[in-house]
């Protein structure tokens, strides 16, 4: 029998509550398939297009075009063909645990593998039915088994209580892996009150750094030339944004979250970068999940797509959430620097400034050089004032001589 399903209006991401129907790319009677975008929405920040669940025929649109609906409400009904239990699990594209590589949901008992894989299986705790398998027949291999525990296992930043690392003991590790919660404790609760009651209306603190970067600038020259680059748009923020991930790297307890209400603070083992980027409809932070995995040549590739889907208002609503910290390109309106505002839930932003040839002291002589100033802004409550020179620093020694990527990346 047929079975009506609605689709609710989801979380567009960054504190919104509520959307506009901008336009309806579908309509009643059309068939739809699972991940067709079905609806363009707007909010605060930007035009969004959202897919649908399901596959089936759509029966009702909830609103019409311009009317505006909170978080939650139904926008479309769709009749679907009902599924014989075990019903396939429905992942919608941006939204709800997707793993990279994902299997075919075949039956257990229809999985083929041979012993010795099945025993490596079982040995690194992966499920044999989570496995795309590459093997003659549908065959799955030790290869496909190792690929899939590769990408299964956490990616750590911070490493795990035990390891001599102070400001984790005590923490309790997400099962995924992916972040760790250590309870806040009385001197750093009383320095974060203290700090909130003051002046300020949010403990924020920026400290500033001038370099050198002409050896980022000759870099940026080499890669616009080099043919494995040449699909993608090389600039200084790409390096600039590299520098952070290695700087975070390297400190990764700047890559926190203050969680008030639970009165925890939450570790992550992962960077979601944030790029700010400026639209016609104010400032938008999507961020780029994982980017501490990625190579250079696969940064460059998602700022790029990242900066374009921004400017085009067509941000989904899971690259807009769960960012972890971020880098604002202020040099592209010609600003030397400023105080970038935090992103909630995020620790540190780093701004990055316009690069001018100055007048600089370079091996005991005056000489002019590409120069820029960052700015780093941190929470006072999770970064104190050491910890943020020190990633600033870091950064800028990244930029200033970048061969140190390859000491440390």
């Amino acid at each position: 029998m047929p079975e009506l399903k609605t689709f609710l209006l989801p979380d567009a991401g960054e504190g919104l509550t509520e959307a506009e129907i901008a336009r309806w790319l579908v309509a009643v009677g059309d068939e739809v398939r699972v991940n067709q975008p079905v609806v363009e929405i707007e909010t605060a920040k930007s035009l969004v297009e959202l897919p649908c669940p399901w596959d089936g025929t759509v029966r009702e649109l909830c609103a019409a075009e311009g009317a505006t609906l909170a978080v939650g409400a139904p926008i479309l009904t769709v009749e679907v063909a009902s599924v014989p239990e075990p019903e396939r699990p429905e992942v919608l594209v941006g939204y709800g645990p997707q793993p990279e590589r994902r299997a075919c949901d075949r039956p257990s008992a229809r999985i083929l593998a041979k012993p010795p894989v099945r025993k490596l299986a079982k040995d690194l705790g992966v499920d044999l039915a989570t496995v795309r398998p590459s093997g003659p027949g549908g065959i799955v291999t030790r290869e496909d088994v190792t690929w899939t525990h590769e990408q299964q296992a956490p990616q750590r930043l911070a490493t795990y209580p035990g390891d001599d690392q102070p400001w984790l003991v005590g923490g309790t590790v997400a099962q995924d892996g992916r972040q760790t919660r250590v309870p806040i404790r009385s001197v750093r609760r009383r320095t974060a009150e203290a700090m909130v009651t003051s002046a300020f209306t949010a403990p924020h603190v920026t400290v500033f750094h001038t370099l050198d970067v002409t050896r980022t600038m000759k870099l940026v020259q080499q890669l616009r030339n080099d043919p494995e680059f040449a699909d993608v748009h090389v600039t200084p923020l790409l390096v600039a944004a590299k520098a952070l991930l290695l700087a975070v790297q390297r400190h990764a307890e700047i890559n926190a979250t203050w969680d008030d209400a639970a009165q925890e603070i939450v570790y992550k083992h992962y960077v979601n970068l944030g790029i700010a980027a400026a639209t016609p409809r104010g400032l938008v932070v999507p961020n780029i999940k994982d980017a501490h995995r990625l190579r250079l040549h696969d940064l460059a590739l998602a700022i790029g797509e990242m900066t374009r889907a921004a400017r085009a208002g067509t941000v989904r609503p899971d690259q807009l959430a769960d960012g972890t910290i971020t880098i604002t390109n202020v040099g592209v309106f010609g600003i030397d620097s400023g105080t970038p505002i935090l992103n909630p839930g995020e620790a540190a932003i780093l701004a990055f400034g316009a690069i001018t040839k100055r007048p600089w002291t370079h091996r005991g002589k005056i000489r002019p050089r590409w120069v820029t100033q960052l700015a780093l802004s941190f929470d006072h409550r999770l970064v104190d004032g050491g910890l943020g020179s020190t990633v600033l620093a870091d950064v800028a020694r990244v930029l200033a001589d970048p061969a140190q990527a390859l000491v440390w990346g």
